[in-house]
């Protein structure tokens, strides 16, 4: 089954004088004041506020913010993101002091055409990552529609993205959400080629099953940050005090191995950028084979960031998810913001997730100039695996 099959679009929909509750993510990052510091995922859902608002809606948007313990934190309250949203859309956004409620009922009830309310922070209530029924009924009662536009929650089974469509009949893909599946169809199921993937991280643990994924899509796979230790460890290089899961060598050779069965190319790093320590203001060069004992592995080095930047740059298609060093401390950066240069400088489609390699591409200033950056890193690396979202599911008919 496509990923985009069975799903309405919000275009199929009558919205006018409806009630439609759209799951948005403004799980944003605030400041030391509370403020919002940055408002990328707001903006992200704007197509699709203002497509309802353009079309009669009594839209009441949920989101969650960051992690409450099922109660409610101050902290948290999504009012500044209330603020930052009518302060994009240049008319005011009503924010309703509880999840569900009385006071939430009664404010539904109150809202004319193309008003728009915020509920407060989903994760206040306890039952929303438990995918409670009775939440989920409480919620349902709220619309007449229902959208989901939160890519970046699509892969968990909440109450707000799985428990509720299961009740509303009309039910659609928000604009945001359904451009996120249809580039990764595209990337999945008829990608040009050649398929690129880069990763990087911390981990391979993190990532064996999107590994083992990739191993059946692309042509060539480029493998670095501390997860491609590991890879180097199993090959018989030291790697000093590096960050390494000295457990999972021999997953890593499996996955070479598998690689070779393929005929798939893999890039690993031939020499790398080394340090004492994680604050330190400058690192040194050497090959594979030359790190000490007491040396950390914080960056890939020159030669392998032009190798994998010209692996980029004769891709046709190109899927990039975790940094290639450290790149927090500007040390140890250049290998990831190079390579995010030769992704922009690429003709290939590039799909770039996760967070940090958002915020690389951001931080390198080329974000313009990459084809997609997905709002949904662990969303993104589940439908890489094959897995069913189940926000994505919820919505088919």
């Amino acid at each position: 089954m496509a990923l985009t099959d069975d799903i309405t679009s919000l275009a199929d929909l009558d919205l006018a004088g409806k009630r439609v509750l759209v799951r948005v993510d403004f799980n944003v990052p605030l400041d030391p004041e509370g403020e919002v510091a940055d408002d990328t995922r707001i903006r992200k859902a704007l197509p699709t506020i203002t497509y309802c608002i353009e079309h009669g809606a009594r839209l009441v948007l949920a989101s969650h913010l960051g992690r409450p313990k099922g109660e409610p934190d101050p902290k948290l309250s999504l009012r500044p993101v209330g603020s930052r949203l009518a302060e994009l859309l240049g008319k005011p956004v009503t924010l309703v002091d509880e999840v569900v409620g009385d006071g939430a009922t009664n404010r539904v009830a109150a809202l004319r055409d193309g008003d728009v309310l915020l509920l407060e922070n989903l994760r206040f209530h306890p039952g929303e990552k438990k995918n409670d029924p009775q939440l989920a009924r409480e919620l349902a009662a709220l619309c007449d529609v229902y959208v989901n536009d939160a890519f970046g929650t699509a892969h968990r089974a909440h109450a707000s993205t799985a428990g509720v469509p299961a009740l509303v009949p009309d039910r659609a893909a928000g604009l945001l959400l359904l451009r996120e599946l249809e580039v990764f169809a595209k990337l999945l199921e008829s990608p040009q080629r050649p398929l690129v993937a880069l990763l990087g991280g911390a981990k391979v643990s993190d990532k064996i099953q999107v590994l083992r994924s990739l191993l059946d899509r692309v042509d060539e796979l480029c493998i670095g940050g501390a997860m491609a230790n590991t890879f180097l460890l199993a090959q018989g290089h030291p790697v000093g005090r590096s960050l390494v899961e000295a457990g999972k060598k021999d997953l890593a050779s499996d996955i070479l191995s598998g690689a070779r069965a393929r005929e798939v190319t893999v890039h690993l790093p031939t020499d790398l950028l080394v340090a004492d320590g994680l604050d330190a203001t400058s690192g040194r060069v050497v090959s594979v084979d030359d790190v000490s004992e007491g040396d950390m592995i914080l960056d890939v080095g020159p030669s392998t960031g032009a190798a994998f930047a010209e692996a980029a740059r004769a891709a046709r298609t190109i899927f990039w998810n975790g940094p290639m060093g450290l790149f927090e401390n500007p040390a140890f950066a250049e290998g990831t913001f190079a390579l995010a240069r030769a992704v922009a400088e690429s003709d290939a489609i590039s799909v770039v997730g996760g967070g940090d390699s958002v915020s690389a591409v951001n931080q390198a200033g080329v974000a313009d100039q990459i084809s997609h950056i997905s709002t949904g890193g662990g969303a993104s690396l589940e439908l890489v695996q094959g897995k069913v979202l189940p926000g994505v599911a919820a919505l088919r008919k």
